[in-house]
C-alpha cells in the first residue's frame, strides 16, 4: 500500500466522497457541489455507523428511511449508494445528469435503487420524512416491533427550513410527537444570492422547540465522525419528540477558494480548484479517484444488514398466518380479495346525494377491507368525505388511529401522504376544497413524478360552492390538475361512478385526483362497470332508440352529467336524436382503443362539451364548449350556475346553433 492508501479508512472513505462530490458535476459541468463537500463526514457516520440497511435487498420493508430534502446535493446520496454496492458503478457517477443516467440531477424513487423519494423542491423532502415516520409508527403500533421497528433520517438545508411546507409538517410531527424521526439541518449560512443573512434571520432552535421538538445545536462538529455519532444516537434516544440536529458546516470544504463561498451551492470548482482542493485532502490529483480497500470495505459495510435482514424476515414468518397476511396486504397498499363488493351502490330512487358524501360512505366502506387506508381533512374533514369513524384517531398516544387531522397544512398534508405512500403501508387520502389544491400543488406535482399511491379528495369543485364567492369558486383548477402528467383526474357525475374512481383509485397505480360535487346530484341508473376505467361512456338515457345515430353529442363531467340529461330532453322533445356522454377521466379514455372511442364520440357528430370550469382543453373532443372562462359570483349556487349559463336551456341552444337550427 502507498501511505495514502494505509491510511485511515473512514477519512480517505470521506477523501473518495468529496471527491467524487467535485468530479462529478465537473464532469457533467452542471451540478451542486458545496454542499455534497461539506456534508461527507455526516453521510459517512449516518451510513457506515448508524443506519440499519442492507445493500442486496433495496426494499427490505425494515430498513432505516434515508430521505435527502436538500436534493440539489444528490452526487453526496450517489456517492453513498455506489459505495455501499446498491448496483451503481463508477459509470453511473460519470454520467452524472446525463441522458437515461441512473445519476439525474436530483433524487428519483424508483429510478435509482436506494432512493426512497423524489426531492428538490426544497421542503417537500421534509414533508416526507414526517410522512414516512408517521407510517412507521403506525405499522409499529398495529404490527409490533418484532416486524416493524426503524428511523426516518433526513437532511435538510437553509432553503428547506425556508419553504413553507417544511413549517407546515414540521408543526404536524411536533404535535404527533414522531420520535423516530431525526433531521438533520445544515445550517451552513449559504443560499444561492449570497449569505443566508440577506433574507433568513430565524432562530431554528427556538422555532422547533416551539413546534414540540427535541433539538440541539451542535456547533463546529461536522468534521468530528465520533461526535457526529454521539449526536444522532442521542436524538434516537428520544422516543417521544422527533429531534432537529442543528449542524455548522461549511460549503465547499476544505476547497482553499469556495469553501463558504455562495458559488460553491452550484458548480463552481473547476480544474484548478479541484487539484487544489485535492493538494489539501491529500489525495491523488485524479478523477473519480476511488483505492481498492475503500470500495471492499464500504461494500461490507452495504451489506452488514444482511443478518438483520434474515432475522427479521424469520420474525415475520413466526408471525400467525392471519396477522402475517395482514401485514402482507397491509404493505401492498390494495384490498382483500373481493373488496370492491362492499362499495355502496345507488339508485334513481334514492335521494340525490352529493359525490362528496357518496365518497365518504365509499372511504367508510372500504376501512375494514383496503387496511392501508387512512387520512383525513386539512381542517376540513367533514366537508370533504374523509370521515373515519371507529377507527381511532392518529395521535401521539394512538398512533395507529386511522383518522388523520391534517390541520389547516394543506402543502404539508400533501408532502406528508407522498411519505407515507412511499414508506409502504400506507394508502393515504386528503381532503381539501378542490379551490385549495393550488396550495398542495407543489406535492401533487411530486406525487405524479413519483407515482406515488395516495388519494386526494378534492370537493366543492365549482362555482355551484355559492355563496362562498370567486375566492372560493374553483374555476381553471380541474385543467390545472389535468396537465399534470401521471395523474389521474376523475370527475364522477353521480354516486356510482364515484364508487367506480374509488376502485379505479385504490386499484390503479400512482395517484388519483377525485374532483367532487358540494351539491346534490340525481343518481343514474345502468352506469356500466367500466364507465370510469374507460374513462367515458353513453349516459344509458340515450334518446338514439333503434340503433339510430345520433344528431348531437352532449358531453359533460360531473355535476353537468345531469344537465345534459335535461337538455338532451328538451332536444328530443323537438324531434332531434341527442345522445349524452359522461367523461369522468380524460386519462382513461385517451387510453382507450380507437373502436371504442369512435363508439362514445362517433366521427363527423357534432359535440357539444358541457363543464362548469374554464373550456381549456375541451376542443380536443367538442366542436364546441359551454363552460365559465372567467371568475365566479358571491350569491346561491344554483343562481350562481344558471346565471353563468350552467344549465339545460342553454346548452340546448348550444347544440342547436351547432346544428344550424334556430
Amino acid at each position: 500500500m502507498t501511505d495514502i492508501e494505509s491510511g485511515d479508512i473512514e477519512r480517505r472513505a470521506i477523501d473518495v466522497i468529496r471527491g467524487f462530490a467535485m468530479d462529478a458535476p465537473h464532469a457533467a459541468k452542471s451540478g451542486h457541489q458545496g454542499t455534497a463537500m461539506a456534508l461527507a463526514p455526516l453521510a459517512h457516520v449516518l451510513w457506515s455507523r448508524i443506519m440499519s440497511y442492507d445493500a442486496a435487498d433495496p426494499q427490505w420493508p425494515d430498513r432505516d428511511r434515508f430521505v435527502l430534502s436538500a436534493g440539489h446535493a444528490s452526487i453526496l446520496l450517489y456517492s453513498m449508494l455506489y459505495l455501499n454496492g446498491y448496483g451503481l458503478e463508477l459509470d453511473d457517477l460519470r454520467a452524472f445528469r446525463q441522458w437515461g443516467s441512473a445519476t439525474p440531477g436530483h433524487p428519483e424513487v424508483h429510478h435509482t435503487a436506494g432512493v426512497e423519494v423524489t426531492t428538490g423542491p426544497l421542503g417537500q423532502g421534509f414533508a416526507n420524512a414526517v410522512g414516512m415516520a408517521m407510517t412507521e409508527r403506525s405499522m409499529r403500533e398495529r404490527f409490533g416491533a418484532e416486524v416493524c421497528d426503524h428511523y426516518t433520517f433526513a437532511i435538510a438545508g437553509d432553503g428547506c427550513l425556508s419553504e413553507g411546507i417544511s413549517h407546515e409538517a414540521a408543526s404536524l410531527a411536533g404535535f404527533q410527537g414522531l420520535g423516530r424521526l431525526v433531521v438533520v439541518y445544515d445550517d451552513n449560512h449559504i443560499t444561492i444570492d449570497g449569505p443566508t443573512e440577506l433574507a433568513l434571520t430565524d432562530d431554528a432552535v427556538r422555532r422547533f422547540e416551539a413546534y414540540g421538538w427535541h433539538v440541539e445545536y451542535l456547533g463546529e462538529i461536522a468534521e468530528d465522525l465520533d461526535a457526529l455519532e454521539a449526536a444522532v444516537r442521542g436524538a434516537m434516544a428520544v422516543e417521544d419528540r422527533p429531534s432537529l440536529l442543528v449542524l455548522r458546516s461549511h460549503i465547499g470544504y476544505p476547497s482553499p477558494t469556495a469553501t463558504d463561498n455562495p458559488h460553491a451551492h452550484g458548480y463552481a470548482l473547476f480544474d484548478a480548484e479541484i487539484t487544489a482542493t485535492k493538494a489539501v485532502m491529500g489525495v491523488p490529483d485524479e478523477q473519480f479517484w476511488c483505492p481498492d480497500d475503500v470500495i471492499e470495505w464500504y461494500r461490507a459495510v452495504g451489506h452488514r444488514g444482511a443478518a438483520r435482514r434474515a432475522a427479521w424476515t424469520d420474525r415475520r414468518l413466526a408471525l400467525t398466518t392471519q396477522v402475517r397476511e395482514q401485514y402482507d396486504l397491509v404493505l401492498s397498499g390494495g384490498g382483500a380479495e373481493g373488496w370492491s363488493a362492499t362499495l355502496p351502490r345507488w339508485t334513481s330512487a334514492d335521494k340525490p346525494i352529493a359525490t362528496r358524501v357518496a365518497s365518504g360512505n365509499c372511504f367508510q366502506a372500504l376501512l375494514d377491507v383496503v387496511p392501508s387506508l387512512s387520512g383525513g381533512g386539512a381542517d376540513l374533514t367533514g366537508n370533504t368525505g374523509t370521515v373515519v369513524k371507529d377507527h381511532g384517531t392518529m395521535s401521539r398516544t394512538q398512533p395507529s388511529g386511522r383518522q388523520i387531522h391534517f390541520g389547516v397544512r394543506e402543502h404539508g398534508m400533501g408532502g406528508i401522504m407522498n411519505g407515507m405512500a412511499l414508506h409502504g403501508g400506507a394508502l393515504p387520502v386528503g381532503g381539501t376544497f378542490l379551490v385549495f389544491s393550488d396550495y398542495m400543488r407543489g406535492a401533487v406535482r411530486l406525487a405524479a413524478l413519483s407515482q406515488a399511491h395516495v388519494i386526494y379528495s378534492f370537493t366543492h369543485d365549482s362555482v355551484g360552492v355559492g355563496e362562498d364567492g370567486p375566492t372560493h369558486q374553483p374555476v381553471e383548477h380541474i385543467a390545472a390538475l389535468r396537465a399534470i402528467p401521471g395523474l389521474r383526474v376523475i370527475r364522477p357525475g353521480d354516486a356510482n361512478e364515484t364508487a367506480l374512481a374509488w376502485i379505479e383509485a385504490v386499484n390503479g397505480p400512482g395517484p388519483t385526483a377525485m374532483i367532487l360535487s358540494r351539491q346534490n346530484l340525481p343518481v343514474i341508473d345502468g352506469v356500466p362497470a367500466d364507465a370510469v376505467s374507460r374513462g367515458a361512456y353513453v349516459v344509458p338515457v340515450d334518446h338514439a332508440s333503434g340503433g339510430v345515430a345520433p344528431d348531437v353529442v352532449l358531453l359533460a363531467t360531473g355535476s353537468e352529467v345531469s344537465v345534459c340529461v335535461a337538455a338532451a330532453a328538451e332536444l328530443a322533445a323537438e324531434g332531434l336524436v341527442p345522445r349524452v356522454v359522461s367523461m369522468p377521466c380524460w386519462t382513461n379514455f385517451e387510453a382507450q382503443p380507437a373502436d371504442y372511442v369512435e363508439s362514445v364520440l362517433p366521427a363527423g357528430v357534432p359535440c357539444v362539451s358541457v363543464e362548469a370550469a374554464v373550456t381549456f382543453g375541451w376542443s380536443r373532443w367538442a366542436d364546441v364548449s359551454v363552460g365559465i372562462d372567467r371568475f365566479g359570483a358571491s350569491a346561491p349556487g344554483d343562481v350562481v350556475m344558471d346565471k353563468l349559463g350552467i344549465n339545460s336551456a342553454n346548452v340546448a341552444q348550444h347544440a342547436r346553433a351547432l346544428l344550424g337550427r334556430k
